[in-house]
């Protein structure tokens, strides 16, 4: 059958208990398949004992026993789906933290996964280990003793039923050949399709505003064409093999009655009519698990392309070791010769800076677009590694401290804001404990406090998916207020007013004002002057280097220049008259 090659892995790791619960089903399944000729059993003595005998009381006892197999069957049916069910959810809880920190890595990194296809790929898997798909391989196997009981009623009958299973075989194998291409194709066109939905829903602010939507609905059209398309050939094609299948397996059960039939006849079929209709059941049931595994063939190739698609993934994007264990930072930053450029691009874009902020110190960063700001941000609170040179704070490279103890400690507001689905006080408390009177301080140092007041549930109103609820102004106070939670010794902001009113404005120099007071070193990126005037030091970025770094008057002086005052003309010492 189908052999995924997995070589040494993490996946291969999480999938290897699986073998132990596998024993474990094997272990009920040989008790399953004999129970599941019990009905042989009962006809056959049935026949052999009642019709004979006329005895009421052996009828009732072999019912009664039956009864009881039946109910055995049943349960020991359950215990094994239980045990798959049961690994199934441990290879889950194995893996989706893994998976998940994957996805967020490769986001961060800006390369091709950074999407929710590995959780639907672990989620195919994990459907797959309790499927039927899985029980009829695990059945399989014994369908040697099935076989064995009709070889031992007559040869020939054996050798028609094997003759069965082999066209069986054979339409499985055409099967794979046949449905694994177009069902591959198809699963591309689908996470293409996904992709493409989930940007144009990420945006449909835009498209509405421009009236976009159809040119864009007709381009997500054409990919779930694709799709379709694809997916209908292999599902054609899987439904035919299907029912070929079924028809084998129909078709012998019947012509094995008919052959036992002409065997008695003859006379070479010993036991009669019971052994001719036993050989018919046994004939059918023996392909009973190939019929399944044809069925289920999608299931299967879906199952083989996850765990291939998942494993090149985890692999792509190793584990990252955990970062060093160091004491809380004081907010002492030193950046030298830091060259820098986005995940995966090899083309620089800031060029070997170098600058010193000792704790408490603030900065202003100012500079034409594109010149390196917003990935200066990135860089210093170890979004981004440098490629060359180190960013420290404390003396400790950023980008390999281990972010969830270095995290409380800094705070970030990005260019792009971003809230997430809960409510306003997890948002500002960063999804841990919500100290209310720590994310009521937060909320008043930039302004939000008389806001939040007048909503009806106060802190615990939700924001809605990326802050739906919220105008732009108001997210970007939330998200200010996020990253001066519980005051950090470092705080990096990107744009921190660009959607704010006057207001939002004030609360933002009131905001700066008390992070200097309290000691925490701060850098604003910015392109509007009145906010350079709450800060320490000015930085004029261009092209990825640093032009002017120092004091903000001595570099605001330096860049606007005072006209030098005229002399005033003198007249000339004349003589006395």
């Amino acid at each position: 059958m189908i052999k995924t090659q997995i070589q040494a892995s993490e996946l291969k790791d999480a999938l290897a208990p699986l073998y132990g619960d596998l024993k474990q089903a094997v272990f009920f399944s040989f008790f399953v398949n004999v129970l599941i000729l019990a009905p042989t059993w009962y006809m056959l003595e049935v026949y052999d004992r009642v019709v004979n005998s006329q005895n009421h009381r052996t009828l009732l006892m072999l019912t009664l026993l039956i009864v009881v197999l039946y109910v055995l069957l049943e349960m020991l049916e359950w215990v094994r789906g239980r045990v798959m069910h049961a690994a199934a959810h441990r290879v889950d809880l194995a893996l989706r933290e893994r998976v998940f920190n994957a996805i967020f890595q490769a986001k961060l990194k800006q390369i091709a996964g950074g999407t929710t296809q590995a959780l639907f790929d672990l989620k195919s898997i994990q459907d797959a280990i309790a499927s039927p798909a899985l029980m009829a391989l695990i059945d399989l196997p014994f369908a040697i003793i099935t076989f064995i009981l009709i070889f031992a009623i007559n040869a020939t009958l054996g050798w028609f039923a094997l003759g069965g299973a082999v066209v069986l075989a054979v339409i499985a194998i055409v099967n794979q050949y046949r449905v694994q291409p177009p069902l591959m194709e198809a699963n591309r066109h689908a996470i293409a399709a996904q992709n493409y939905a989930g940007s144009a829903i990420r945006n449909a602010q835009v498209i509405e505003a421009m009236g976009m939507m159809g040119r864009i609905r007709h381009k997500w059209m054409e990919k779930q064409d694709a799709l379709l398309s694809s997916q209908a050939l292999a599902s054609d094609r899987a439904g035919v093999n299907a029912s070929l299948s079924k028809l084998v397996m129909t078709l012998q059960g019947s012509l094995l009655l008919g052959l036992g039939c002409w065997l008695v006849l003859l006379g070479e079929l010993s036991g009669g009519g019971s052994m001719m209709i036993i050989g018919s059941i046994l004939g059918g049931r023996v392909l009973a698990p190939l019929v399944t595994i044809v069925g289920n063939w999608r299931t299967i190739m879906n199952t083989q392309d996850a765990i291939g698609r998942l494993d090149k993934f985890l692999k792509f994007l190793p584990d990252a070791k955990s970062g060093m264990t160091l004491p809380q930072p004081e907010g002492h930053l030193s950046v030298e010769g830091a060259m820098a450029a986005p995940p995966n691009s090899q083309v620089p874009i800031l060029k070997g800076i170098s600058f010193r902020l000792q704790a408490g110190e603030s900065l202003g960063v100012v500079g034409p677009s594109a010149s390196g700001k917003t990935t200066l941000a990135r860089l210093i609170t170890g979004i981004w590694p440098a490629f060359n040179g180190k960013v420290r704070l404390d003396g400790a490279d950023i980008y390999t401290w281990k972010k969830a103890e270095l995290g409380p400690h800094v705070g970030y507001l990005p260019q792009d804001v971003e809230l997430f689905d809960g409510t306003l006080a997890e948002n500002i408390a960063r999804f841990g404990e919500v100290e209310l009177d720590k994310v009521e301080a937060a909320a008043q140092l930039v302004g939000l406090g008389g806001f939040i007041n007048t909503l009806e549930h106060g802190y615990k109103t939700p924001v809605g998916d990326d802050g739906a609820f919220l105008s732009g102004g108001q997210r970007q106070l939330v998200a200010l207020a996020r990253a001066v939670y519980d005051v950090p010794r470092f705080v990096v902001l990107d744009e921190p007013n660009s959607s704010l009113d006057e207001a939002g404005d004030a609360a933002l120099m009131r905001t700066l004002e008390f992070l200097k007071s309290a000691g925490t070193t701060v850098i604003v990126i910015t392109h509007r002057s009145q906010v350079l005037t709450a800060l320490d030091n000015i930085m004029v970025l261009v092209d990825g280097q640093i032009k002017a770094f120092g004091p903000r008057d001595d570099v605001l002086n330096s860049l606007n220049p005072q006209p030098a005052a005229k002399q005033s003309a003198q007249p000339s010492p004349g003589t006395a008259a």
